[in-house]
């Protein structure tokens, strides 16, 4: 009795001879929940309704009366929709507001289809094409993806998932998880940070950042940026004057970079046809065919005018031309780059290099061996990201022939077409020692900067451990061909 004389609020009801209608309706609502009881302090009659007490001012056989009439219409209506609010509370939450427009745009990201539609949305159309685009009719630029997707797994089940670990080991050194960040020419089109972004994400991740020879931020800035403990990787193009070559592997002995990436699938540059249809340059132009465009994309527009100038800058100060002026890319290569590139200048970057070689562009079995009698430490499965050769084979589909061929002499890395965490599962459960990615990192500076990229390595690593659980793989050594089903071909 005490007990409900403490709780609160206490209200009076009215001491007229009658009670109101409203009284009447409150009272006949909760008849049900009421308990009429007299208090031991006051000698009164009190009434313990939904949590609050009652305290009449009038004859306690009345009130009884009244309690035990029944709900009226008006009471049965309301018992209805407190029923209803009170399972809809219990459901439902209100989602807390959030101020921050970056995290409001990455909360909708849920895959990297999600950031490429942000990219595409930000980004003026000639630099989300150049990012996006591939050779011709884009057939192998669809078929790396398809590849992956198509592969169907075979899991295994009561294996223990406790504790799932995605870190493996690359040239020697650990990995957070299989993947490595591919090199990529221009990427301060899609953010002014560009490379500084992508280098700083990639350390915190645990995983390599590549950095190209066309790229807008030097091999010295990159390194300054790197936190202690990152891996950082310089790929290399040949220009015709290979001194400029060798004082760019030079400068990334000096930065402490770890490996050379050599690639060797441009002996001239593929014919990328949205690139064309928009007159695309590097660095983009804002005249009169690009205005609109321009207009509708204030944000980047913005950006791109406030921010230092684009340059190649590894070469700035270079005869070979920096960017300085706009030229298309096709344009720059035919002039600049050597299309003698034979296995010749393998063994002269061997020559002036202490470090692994990564040869990038490998596509035959035929390849994968001499690259191993080349004695380089790793190969890429490459075909540019289906940018230069449209029919070449998918890097995921030579990936079984290759590592059954050289496996055991070298580290094969696929390269092309990795979207999910489940990809790359795929890939190491074939034999891949990581994959690599370059448009998944230029998807996510476009939809979001740096945060983006972190947004995206996160992804990949959840979806590689949420696979790999799920497939019963605790480890990534525990992964291997058993557990992945490839389409007859």
């Amino acid at each position: 009795m005490s007990e409900l004389e403490t709780l609160t609020p206490v209200e009076t009801l009215p001491s007229d001879p009658e009670l109101e209608d409203g009284d009447h309706d409150r009272f006949s609502h909760y008849a049900r929940k009421a308990d009429i009881v007299e208090s031991t302090v006051t000698g009164r009659p009190i009434v313990a309704l939904c949590g609050k007490v009652w305290v009449p001012n009038r004859d306690p056989d009345r009130l009884a009366e009244v309690v035990a009439s029944g709900p009226t219409s008006a009471a049965k209506d309301r018992t209805r929709l407190m029923g209803m609010l009170r399972t809809l509370r219990s459901v439902v939450r209100l989602r807390r507001s959030e101020l921050d427009r970056t995290a409001r745009r990455l909360r909708g990201a849920a895959n990297l289809d999600d950031l490429r539609r942000l990219a595409k949305k930000r980004l003026p159309g000639g630099v989300f094409d150049y990012i996006d685009g591939g050779a011709e009719d884009e057939l192998t630029l669809d078929r790396n993806v398809r590849s992956f997707r198509e592969a169907e797994f075979r899991p295994r089940v009561l294996r223990d998932m406790g504790a799932v670990d995605t870190s493996s080991m690359l040239l020697g050194r650990p990995l957070a998880f299989p993947f490595v960040t591919a090199p990529t020419g221009f990427p301060r089109i899609a953010d002014p940070e560009g490379e500084l972004a992508v280098v700083r994400a990639a350390a915190r991740a645990g995983v390599p950042f590549t950095l190209s020879t066309m790229g807008t931020r030097s091999i010295e800035e990159c390194a300054e940026v790197a936190p202690e403990g990152a891996r950082l990787w310089f790929q290399v193009y040949t220009w015709r004057d290979r001194s400029l070559v060798q004082e760019m592997v030079e400068r990334s002995a000096a930065a402490g970079y770890e490996a050379l990436v050599l690639t060797v699938d441009t002996a001239v540059l593929g014919r990328r046809e949205r690139d064309v249809r928009r007159g695309f340059t590097l660095p983009p132009e804002i005249g009169p065919g690009t205005f609109l465009d321009g207009m509708l994309h204030p944000g980047w527009t913005w950006r791109f005018l406030r921010s230092e100038p684009i340059r190649f800058s590894n070469v700035v100060g270079s005869s070979v031309g920096d960017g300085s002026d706009a030229v298309s890319l096709a344009e720059y290569m035919t002039t600049q780059f050597d299309p003698g590139l034979s296995w010749r200048d393998v063994e002269w970057l061997q020559s002036i290099w202490d470090g692994p070689i990564v040869l990038k562009g490998i596509q035959t079995v035929a390849d994968a061996r001499l690259a191993a009698d080349a004695g380089v430490a790793a190969i890429a499965l490459s075909n540019h990201g289906g940018r230069q050769l449209d029919g070449a084979p998918a890097p995921f589909d030579l990936l079984p022939e290759v590592v059954d061929a050289v496996g055991h002499r070298l580290e094969v890395i696929c390269d092309g077409g990795v979207r999910r965490g489940s990809d790359v599962v795929k890939a190491c459960a074939l034999g891949a020692a990581a994959v690599m990615a370059g448009r998944a990192h230029l998807y996510a500076l476009g939809a979001a900067g740096e945060r983006g990229v972190d947004h995206m390595l996160e992804f990949m690593q959840a979806g590689a451990a949420r696979t790999m659980a799920l497939c019963g793989a605790a480890t990534v050594a525990d992964l291997d061909p058993t557990l992945v089903r490839l389409p007859s071909r």
